[in-house]
């Protein structure tokens, strides 16, 4: 596995990240614990979660599943690069209690100390703010951090779903405090949705972010979507079930699918690919169910995509064209 750095931190990690949404929800705490240990042996040792992942009245879940993967030692927990999220609501049910939810001081502490009793460590080493919390003010946000730094409790702070000012705001905040600052950005995209090249992944190099971006397949549009349903897969859910049903994007999908038929490549393992060569990217978060899905990612990391086929595809996905600062006399 090739590695690079996160941001501008001193942390190596390899060229994808292992995404565990999944873990709880579809795949059982033994097969979660199996894609761990595989991962980590693939050389994918920065793994991102969230206190909400497990969903419903099982949130937290996806955590404490790492947490008992640590547990079994080995050097495990000292070999990862551990990343979770705050800022969604964490109360069983319900109504809202407050301050449980959100980027305020309390939240922040609450959040950081809850997450570390599930994940059975007593640091993280890269927290990120799930979500942009436009109540709470900025430098409330980052005196909570710089106490949880000090405390040793977490190592960095990053940002997910970020747009591009609320990065610069961050960063020139800590700047004024004299903070480390958001070393990450976690957002959207991939060959269909690239709207991230115009202001969050500018603002993200600008200040030395990494970036990884999840959803690379689109919840599965370009993972082979049609073939697999040709050939009796199951229908895809959610973004995806949503999107292909427009004739227009059926049909760039199915065009996607026939130019990578062409080349004799896999679908899921171009789109993998396509992102790696991308400016400021980290690397692509990948949420592998079974272990197959994990050795299709893998092998996505060693694919060097020709020029004639990175033409064809922005030919098929173009981007969102110039910057504003591209309209400069």
């Amino acid at each position: 596995m090739e590695y690079t750095q996160l941001g501008r931190t001193g942390l190596k990690v390899g060229r994808l990240v292992l995404g565990t949404m999944n873990f709880g929800p579809f795949t059982d705490e033994a097969d979660s614990h199996a894609i761990m240990d595989s991962a980590l042996g693939a050389g994918i040792n920065l793994f991102d979660t969230a206190n909400v992942y497990g969903w419903g009245e099982n949130k937290g879940r996806t955590e404490e599943i790492i947490g008992s993967w640590f547990a079994q030692g080995g050097g495990r927990r000292e070999k990862v690069v551990l990343a979770t999220k705050g800022y969604g609501d964490m109360t069983p049910g319900g109504t809202p209690w407050p301050n449980f939810d959100r980027l305020s001081a309390l939240n922040i502490r609450r959040a950081v100390e809850a997450s570390l009793k599930r994940l059975n460590t007593d640091y993280v080493d890269l927290y990120q703010f799930h979500h942009i919390d436009r109540l709470t003010p900025v430098d409330e946000v980052w005196q909570a951090v710089d106490t949880l730094v000090q405390q040793g409790k977490i190592l960095y702070a990053g940002s997910s779903n970020f747009p591009g000012w609320r990065i610069a705001q961050m960063n020139e905040e800590a700047r004024r405090r004299g903070s480390f600052g958001l070393v990450s950005e976690q957002c959207l995209y991939n060959l269909v949705e690239r709207r991230a090249e115009m202001e969050v992944i500018p603002a993200a190099e600008e200040y030395g972010l990494g970036i990884i971006p999840w959803s690379p397949l689109h919840g599965g549009m370009l993972g082979g979507m049609l073939r697999k349903q040709s050939e009796g897969g199951r229908r895809a859910g959610g973004r995806a079930a949503e999107r292909i049903d427009d004739p227009g994007m059926r049909e760039r999908i199915q065009a996607y699918e026939d130019l990578i038929a062409e080349h004799g490549l896999e679908p899921g393992e171009v789109a993998l690919a396509w992102l790696l060569t991308r400016p400021g990217v980290t690397g692509p978060i990948v949420g592998p169910r079974t272990a197959d899905q994990l050795d299709s990612a893998v092998r996505a990391v060693a694919l060097k995509l020709g020029d004639d086929l990175l033409t064809g595809l922005d030919a098929l996905f173009p981007g969102p064209g110039p910057t504003p600062e591209a309209f400069a006399w």
